[in-house]
């Protein structure tokens, strides 16, 4: 396998391993705010930002990812 082979299959292999833990975590997230929402709803604004909170922080790890497989991809690691 030449060079750009093996970087091709490193770049994937770093998002899509990278993507797995971000979306579990988004349901896990998810599902604990909804949990929550049902039980207290008077509370569900709150609720919801401290959701929305928990996915950006848990995308920005398969955004960060996404940068080191382009990085891989195009030969700066």
């Amino acid at each position: 396998m030449t060079d750009a082979g093996l970087r091709l299959v490193a770049a994937a292999l770093a998002v899509g391993l990278g993507a797995i833990g971000p979306g579990v975590g988004i349901g896990i997230v998810v599902a604990g705010a909804l949990q929550s929402i049902a039980r207290n709803p008077e509370l569900e604004g709150t609720i919801r930002t401290n959701m929305f909170l928990g996915i950006v922080f848990a995308e920005s790890l398969a955004i960060l990812a996404l940068v080191i497989s382009f990085m891989i991809g195009f030969g700066v690691l």
